[in-house]
């Protein structure tokens, strides 16, 4: 590949981020801003910019590399991905945006008025902020090694420096726009070069992807099967990525940017669409990888068959210009799940320990900016130093853990915290903690231990299934033990999640 094109794709990316990134900061200046773009952000711009954030790193390059390794059941990871947005738009998408809200852990600490609550969901938020901005940097040193050979280091180095300088020059206001054009940014940069591959796969009488030789490939519920009980392990899957969607802090902090619920649902019909149109693609990538690449390079990571296969399938200079349109569109994808990742993470951090601390350490006001500001530095620091120790084991893979831990947290919380009145603070609390250690004993096993094999492996590797269960379970039972911790308001907090607002407004 000629580096040259792929550098140039990737310099006007960034450049491209940072310009509209700097014209957000000419429209934010107050604190609702900086946290939920002036809650003025309508339903159409306001879902591409949910799925400019969404669309990651495992989306753009996971997916094919899953795929290519895997065989055709790996088209559960975007049906999973996808169905996590009807979840949220049946459940919960109206009663956050009534909650008014910045952050999830606001939503908890109005929810259940206790600042405990509080305090362990901003520490989970944080938490999965970093383990998601973990595999967004690690894919950018991936993307970029793969396109100009530069060490992997310095691909995670310029996500985070241009993350850092877009989130804290505007807020929200600021990557809200990003994020909207970097969604058909994306989407554009996968669909034109597959169509172009598409054309030449028919073109020249290629064979079908080599199904003869590894009949497993095309076989259902086996591509988990490398982990030991495969249909367990893709139901697990599913569960995770279908009830984490909710629980992901990036894309819970979008539906606080909507005028009203009904904004709210619509955004999030309109997510559904947009990721439906986008995850059309992948999948083909990975498959045309089957015929053109029948075997990787040896060290040569899954994940970078997107950026591969031009050069495999058109040996001159349009499959170098098809690659560099692709490594564009993946560092998009880095940058536009980054920023809201390090915009929901800085949020927390700001509000919750720094203007806390720090305004009472020096004895005069802590500014919403310079929080803010050195909030997002912190939030980027973190995972960027853990890329850097932690071995890769998959894009795909780290997203799917992070979902698991969401789903295992914050699931419970919002739906019990949404629709039932019995939910005490003492239960919301050891759900949170009960779910949150489960889950992240297996996290860190699966990462740290590398593959186990049997039942052990199995249900380390894809949790989902038993701790989102024992996270509610233990929810309602601590709950109905503590009738007398429910929240005094809590009447009158849930008919304020479920009054719509052209109704409280005719009532005022």
């Amino acid at each position: 590949m000629n580096s040259a094109y792929g550098v140039v794709a990737i310099v006007l990316i960034c450049t491209v981020t940072l310009a509209i990134g700097a014209f957000g900061l000419r429209l934010s200046r107050t604190t609702s801003d900086f946290y939920v773009a002036g809650r003025t952000v309508t339903p159409y711009r306001n879902a591409s910019a949910i799925g400019g954030e969404y669309l990651s790193a495992a989306s753009f390059l996971g997916i094919a590399g899953l795929v290519y390794t895997n065989g055709l059941d790996m088209l559960w990871f975007p049906v999973g991905y996808t169905v996590g947005y009807v979840v949220l738009l049946v459940l919960v998408a109206a009663p956050l945006r009534r909650s008014g809200a910045y952050t999830l852990p606001d939503f908890a600490e109005a929810r259940l008025e206790s600042t405990v609550i509080r305090k362990l969901s901003s520490v989970l938020v944080v938490a999965i902020g970093w383990l998601y901005l973990l595999p967004q940097l690690q894919g950018a040193g991936l993307a970029l090694r793969t396109v100009t050979g530069a060490p992997t280091w310095v691909g995670g180095l310029v996500v985070a420096v241009v993350v850092v300088a877009n989130v804290a020059a505007g807020g929200m206001r600021s990557i809200t726009m990003v994020q909207a054009v970097q969604y058909w940014i994306k989407l554009t940069a996968i669909a034109v070069p597959a169509f172009v591959l598409l054309g030449a796969w028919l073109g020249d009488g290629a064979p079908s992807p080599a199904i003869a030789r590894d009949t497993a490939w095309a076989e259902p519920l086996n591509g988990l099967a490398g982990q030991g009980h495969p249909v367990y392990a893709t139901y697990s899957l599913l569960l995770a990525l279908a009830l984490g969607t909710m629980g992901l802090p990036h894309v819970l902090v979008r539906f606080y940017t909507n005028p009203d619920g009904k904004a709210a649902r619509r955004t999030t019909l309109t997510v559904v669409a947009l990721l439906g149109a986008f995850y059309l693609f992948p999948p083909l990538y990975g498959i045309l990888g089957r015929v053109y690449i029948p075997e990787l390079p040896l060290g040569t990571a899954a994940d970078t068959l997107v950026l591969q296969l031009p050069g495999a399938m058109v040996h001159s200079q349009l499959g170098e210009v098809l690659s560099a349109v692709l490594a564009g569109g993946a560092f998009a994808a880095f940058l536009s799940t980054a920023s809201g990742l390090t915009m929901s993470v800085a949020g927390v951090i700001d509000q919750d320990l720094l203007r806390r601390r720090l305004g009472r350490m020096t004895g005069d006001d802590f500014t919403v900016a310079q929080g803010f500001r050195l909030a997002t530095v912190l939030s980027v620091i973190v995972p960027y130093a853990a890329s850097r120790l932690i071995e890769p084991v998959g894009l795909a893979t780290m997203v799917s853990l992070a979902f698991a831990v969401a789903a295992s947290t914050f699931c419970p919380l919002l739906v019990l915290g949404s629709w039932w009145r019995g939910l005490s603070t003492v239960g919301a609390a050891a759900g949170l903690v009960v779910g949150g250690s489960l889950a992240a004993a297996a996290v860190a096993i699966t990462i740290f231990a590398g593959p186990i094999p049997g039942w052990t492996g199995a249900l380390l590797g894809q949790p989902a299934a038993w701790t989102i269960p024992i996270s509610f379970a233990t929810a309602v039972v601590v709950s109905l033990a503590t009738p007398g911790r429910i929240p005094r308001h809590t009447a009158r907090t849930m008919v304020r999640l479920h009054t719509p607002e052209d109704l409280a407004l005719d009532r005022g």
